[in-house]
């Protein structure tokens, strides 16, 4: 029992309850946001990506990449199950990331296939670039091309 002389703000007597409490974390209850039965537990690939993204670049980075020069380059690969490729500068150089967002045409590139760009600097330290308004200006021949729709055409 309570000690009589304790009393709540609003001066009622206050007892301890008829049933005894027990006290658990959230983590540890079922349909808990943290822990969910039959719920998987999220992959590193399933995580945000630090890469700016077409959607997800900023006004002034977009300004600056619309505003720079148009260089020329081929395709070293790419995956569109990945969502990105590299592409091989044709004045040398480093190889330059492409993310698929940044893609334009109907075609998803293959190796081979040439290209012009325009570059980005990737943040937070802005020491790498990446590739965007990749435009295919000449299909390997040869090759098979996949349109984005999922159409397969032999160039």
């Amino acid at each position: 029992m309570a000690d009589p002389g304790l009393t709540s703000p609003s001066r009622t007597p206050l007892r301890s309850p008829n049933a005894s409490l027990t006290l658990s974390f959230p983590f540890l209850r079922e349909r808990s946001r943290v822990w969910e039965d039959g719920k998987e537990h999220p992959l590193p690939r399933d995580l945000p990506s630090p890469l700016p993204t077409k959607r997800t670049r900023t006004y002034s980075a977009t300004v600056r990449a619309q505003s720079g020069p148009v260089f020329k380059g081929v395709c070293k690969n790419f995956s569109r199950s990945q969502g990105h490729g590299f592409l091989r500068p044709s004045h040398g150089g480093e190889d330059i990331f492409v993310h698929i967002s940044d893609i334009e045409g109907e075609y998803v590139p293959v190796e081979g296939d040439e290209v012009t760009y325009k570059v980005s600097r990737v943040p937070p330290k802005n020491l790498k670039v990446q590739a965007v308004e990749v435009k295919i200006i000449h299909l390997n021949p040869g090759t098979k091309h996949e349109t984005w729709s999922g159409q397969i055409i032999s160039s």
